[in-house]
């Protein structure tokens, strides 16, 4: 769904809403933008109904009415940095802008005076490490860190007894963002929890899945592997400033329950803010 979707959404409401091939196009049109097709048919037969009840004709008000619709769906998460040293993992697959996220949500909470240390718990690729620690150089926090190869449960209990000894806030936790197996995943990340849990026991790990918002249904696959693994607390979006496919978004809303926290809206590491349900539909449904 490219930026375009919201005005030919928008443009379809131009017509009389009372015509069959109006709900027929707009189920179409809802598919081809990432909604899914169960959710699409849900969509226009809900409102279908509501224009046969209200005896609605205007299009402002039938896109009202969807959006409405659309946000019982699409929920925000604030995630608040409470007990330090809190601890958020950061997953996704290669490629979504994983580290440069971490960089950015590290920025993000400085800003709002707390102490954050970064782990570099990706230790299958070496060129995960490297990137974390100029980020880290870049936005002025600690990195914490083995040679490649190293059993990232280590590196994540370092980072932990690092954060308490010099009592930081937050702790952003890189993980490997390569496609495993769903055994191999979970396997994986269990071992981190269970380092995490050990050292701070009590205190709940937040998983926070990275997507990639161009991805369309690649995206919500995503996020289906990671939450039936680990379960996934928050979505963050990256790339949501170019050819957006938004409407990923609601359909793992829909059908996962999954909140979205954080949006990525530029290069530059202040190009993050907190996610807005009104500001995200009124842009897919073409109401800015």
């Amino acid at each position: 769904m490219k930026r375009g979707f919201g005005k030919r959404l928008a443009s379809i409401f131009n017509r009389s809403v009372q015509y069959e091939d109006f709900f027929e196009d707009l189920e179409d049109l809802l598919i081809e933008g990432d909604l899914g097709a169960s959710i699409a048919m849900e969509v226009s037969d809900d409102l279908k109904e509501f224009c046969r009840k209200n005896r609605v004709s205007s299009q402002n008000e039938l896109l009202l009415e969807m959006k409405r619709m659309l946000l019982s769906w699409v929920t925000p998460k604030q995630l608040k940095v409470e007990d330090p040293p809190q601890v958020f993992l950061v997953l996704g697959v290669n490629g979504v802008g994983k580290t440069t996220t971490i960089a950015k949500m590290a920025k993000f909470y400085q800003n709002q005076g707390k102490q954050v240390v970064l782990s570099a718990a990706d230790t299958f690729r070496a060129a995960a490490i490297d990137q974390l620690e100029l980020h880290a150089q870049r936005v002025g926090c600690r990195l914490v860190k083995q040679k490649p190869g190293s059993d990232p449960g280590a590196v994540v209990y370092d980072t932990l007894q690092s954060a308490i000894a010099k009592q930081d806030d937050l702790v952003l936790v890189d993980t490997a963002g390569r496609m495993h197996t769903k055994a191999n995943l979970v396997k994986e990340l269990q071992k981190i929890h269970k380092v995490i849990e050990g050292r701070l026991p009590g205190k709940p790990c937040r998983n926070l899945l990275v997507i990639d918002a161009t991805t369309g249904q690649n995206g919500f696959q995503q996020a289906e592997m990671f939450h039936e693994a680990v379960g996934i607390d928050a979505l963050i979006l990256t790339k949501y400033d170019s050819a957006s496919k938004g409407g990923t978004m609601v359909q793992i809303g829909k059908k996962l329950g999954i909140p979205i926290a954080f949006v990525g809206v530029g290069e530059t590491y202040e190009d993050i803010r907190e996610f807005s349900s009104d500001e995200f539909l009124d842009t897919l449904l073409g109401l800015t």
